[in-house]
């Protein structure tokens, strides 16, 4: 199978990236105009995050994922839109002086740096909101049986059950003798719950059958660890221009990694190993799951 995984894909993906980014990005901007009242500089604190810069990993995943089952590209960006807001909140709260007290994302400075604490918390709050605001709206699907299942799953996601869940365990773990079982646990759920959310959110769509969508939880989560495990490598090593955030913070600050428990070499290793379980779950699939592949292998091949 490792063999399949060097094939190459008849996709861009830097195109695909770009063109769902600039769709994003106007998707928030006609969300975020300014209202011409005192919420003004809570609106820009919002599109300061939002738009421009970032991976936007999430909501190509969406997009990707939603290819597969033939969904309208215009609401898989929409779904793609409301994970990528939660995301972006969790980073302005994460960046707070309460928390991981970081004075640059994605190039620029953070939230609180830009502005001011209060109005970073109310940013986060905001674009938590809009999230859910988004799911609900019929644009997003006529279904109101699909919009609930999506506004479930996503609240799972980004909940004490997921993300916010494994911030906390990330919090309890500075100065903690975490092993790779709990340091995996940690970030399935601060990191992948949402990656997870990504790919499932295609199925919800598509109606795919619970019982039918192991083979995309299954890529969902081998790509979620892969992505980590190269984020722990470029805070471990890479350069922070060409990352966008400050790196070296997890070993200042004292905390277990993967890169820390398995060494560089063997870190490499398990991330391309994962990468490859990954694309073995889109065997059933042809052409069409090519950006999910190329997707998988960006997730280790990066250096931001």
């Amino acid at each position: 199978m490792a063999t399949d995984v060097m094939m190459p894909l008849a996709v861009d993906l830097d195109a695909e990236a770009a063109s769902v980014s600039g769709e994003v990005d106007t998707l928030f901007a006609g969300l975020l105009r300014l209202p011409g009242d005192g919420r003004d500089r809570l609106y820009s604190a919002m599109a300061h995050a939002a738009i421009g810069g970032g991976k936007r990993l999430r909501p190509l995943l969406t997009v990707a994922a939603a290819r597969l089952f033939g969904i309208d590209r215009d609401r898989a960006l929409r779904v793609g839109a409301a994970i990528e807001a939660i995301h972006v909140y969790s980073l302005i709260h994460d960046d707070l002086p309460c928390m991981d007290d970081d004075d640059l994302r994605r190039g620029k400075p953070t939230v609180h740096k830009a502005y001011d604490e209060a109005t970073a918390v109310l940013a986060g709050d905001s674009l938590h909101a809009l999230a859910f605001e988004i799911l609900a709206d019929p644009r997003t699907s006529e279904n109101p049986v699909v919009r609930a299942e999506l506004t479930i799953d996503l609240a799972r996601a980004s909940g004490r059950d997921g993300m916010a869940g494994g911030q906390m365990m990330d919090l309890a773990a500075e100065g903690a003798s975490l092993d790779i079982g709990g340091i995996t646990r940690l970030q399935q759920l601060k990191t992948g719950a949402l990656i997870e959310h990504a790919v499932e959110a295609a199925c919800i769509m598509a109606g795919v059958d619970p019982h039918a969508r192991t083979p995309y939880r299954g890529y969902a989560r081998n790509v979620g660890l892969a992505f980590q495990i190269a984020d722990d490598l470029i805070d471990h090593g890479g350069d922070e221009a060409t990352a966008g955030k400050r790196v070296g913070k997890d070993a200042a600050a004292g905390k277990a990694t993967f890169v820390s428990l398995m060494g560089e070499e063997r870190a490499r290793a398990q991330a391309s190993m994962l990468v490859d379980q990954a694309i073995e779950h889109l065997g059933h699939h042809g052409a069409e799951a090519d950006l999910l592949r190329a997707i998988a292998r960006f997730a280790v091949e990066r250096d931001h």
